[in-house]
């Protein structure tokens, strides 16, 4: 994928459905992804994109959907985990080049927010390559289950 000469995060109402399903239908975005089970037809992407509005309505924070030059290129954001805001990202194939530079857009709001002193990511024992993240600062800190599947947990002060 080029790189876009505009990122943006929008809400995921704002996205075709058809578009959030065909991401989420795709294989490759599977592998990486131990919780992504059965089919993705329009019911569960409004059951999907619910359930993430209403973290915006609880916690005053969820998911974005990410944009490129006005293109949907995935979805993701941050999600209260117990006391940890969890900094989540789901990409399309075509779009994995852009984490770093969507990962760092959010981060950037992490840090304007005084919610956020802290951020987590969940990453599945498959993401082998995690040496961007250890650039940013972020630490190991402990393997978790979350529902059956393990994740290793990393978190990165967005404060001082």
């Amino acid at each position: 994928m080029p790189r876009p000469d505009t990122l943006t995060f929008a809400r995921l109402p704002e996205v075709a459905p058809e578009a959030i399903r065909d991401h989420m239908s795709d294989p490759r975005v599977a592998e990486h992804m131990p919780l992504l089970t059965g089919a993705w037809d329009l019911s569960a992407v409004h059951r999907f994109v619910a359930t993430k509005e209403a973290c915006w309505q609880r916690d005053g924070l969820g998911h974005w959907a990410f944009l490129a030059d006005g293109a949907y290129v995935g979805w993701g954001g941050f999600q209260k985990e117990g006391e940890d805001w969890d900094l989540g990202l789901v990409l399309r194939p075509s779009a994995f080049g852009l984490g770093l530079r969507i990962t760092r857009k959010a981060l950037a709001f992490a840090r304007r927010d005084p919610r956020i002193p802290c951020v987590t990511f969940l990453l599945p024992p498959s993401r082998t390559n995690l040496s961007a993240l250890t650039r940013l600062g972020a630490v190991r800190v402990e393997d978790v289950d979350y529902d059956g599947a393990t994740f290793l947990k990393y978190r990165l002060a967005t404060t001082g």
